[in-house]
């Protein structure tokens, strides 16, 4: 990986997934500290991720780290979060719904632009 790189990861994975839901956060936080800038894009269910009071019960494995406690160590590390605007009217959400260190909502050509100008892309 190139330093100072830019690590995209799209993520769809959600609530009724919980075990996918670790592992993208703690790539971004990996990606943060080699230097690199890391964005999550959330799209279909995985905005719920982003919802408040979602993340503070969920786990990967049980008995494990919260998932909030991944997203914390992530947006600590310095990576952005950013939810598709599309999928949180799906699932009825505003911006008032979203966790603090969540960055907002975008649109797919958004997305699209950041993923075609990532170094490394990963889907979740």
């Amino acid at each position: 990986m190139v330093e100072d790189g830019k690590v995209f990861i799209l993520m769809t994975s959600g609530p009724s997934s919980p075990d996918r839901c670790a592992t993208p956060f703690y790539m971004a936080s990996l990606a943060c500290a080699m230097d690199n800038e890391a964005t999550i894009a959330f799209q279909m269910d995985s905005v719920l991720l982003m919802k408040k009071g979602v993340a503070e019960d969920l786990q990967a494995v049980e008995g494990g780290k919260r998932i909030i406690d991944f997203i914390r160590e992530a947006k600590e590390a310095g990576a952005e979060f950013y939810c598709c605007s599309s999928a949180m009217g799906a699932h009825g959400m505003t911006q008032d719904d979203l966790i603090p260190e969540c960055d907002g909502a975008v649109g797919g050509a958004w997305i699209l632009g950041e993923a075609s100008d990532a170094d490394v892309a990963f889907n979740y």
